[in-house]
């Protein structure tokens, strides 16, 4: 990992409205997760908005809890948020950013996942190792699931 971003694209046959759908509902979180860890929403609003807060259990190994705050917002086209640990352990860990953006292209529309940990407190951590390529390949499997929960719709 070169810098503190990684991302990966892909041309959905579906329209954008569709797929900000899946993506601003975080209850279905854990059907589109690549990587296998997300696995509940918990206090999440039935959409998610601008400053919208909502907490996921996950697993990896063992359980553990994240709350995620969304920090970027434009309906249709782009959403992203902020995921740390709750209570006072967030304040010093955690902080990466998953964003998705989406572009109407001929044939559907481009989604670009990305993973930004130039705010997170383990940055110099998650850059070591294969943990990038890791999480390049899960974001390559969730977009797969994105399209084939959208492809329908269009």
């Amino acid at each position: 990992m070169d810098g503190n971003v990684v991302s990966v694209e892909r041309v959905i046959p579906a329209p954008p409205e569709a797929i900000f759908d899946l993506v601003a509902d975080a209850a279905r979180h854990p059907e589109i997760d690549g990587s296998g860890t997300v696995k509940e929403a918990k206090d999440a609003p039935e959409r998610l908005t601008a400053g919208s807060t909502f907490g996921m259990s996950m697993r990896m190994g063992m359980k553990y809890s994240m709350v995620n705050t969304v920090i970027e917002f434009e309906d249709n086209r782009r959403i992203a948020w902020q995921a740390r640990p709750g209570g006072i352990v967030g304040k010093f860990v955690g902080g990466r950013i998953w964003r998705y953006e989406l572009e109407p292209v001929e044939g559907g529309t481009r989604v670009r996942e990305s993973w930004d940990v130039s705010k997170d407190h383990q940055r110099a951590f998650l850059k070591l190792g294969g943990l990038a390529d890791k999480t390049e390949a899960n974001m390559e499997k969730t977009l797969a699931r994105v399209e084939e929960l959208t492809a329908s719709k269009s």
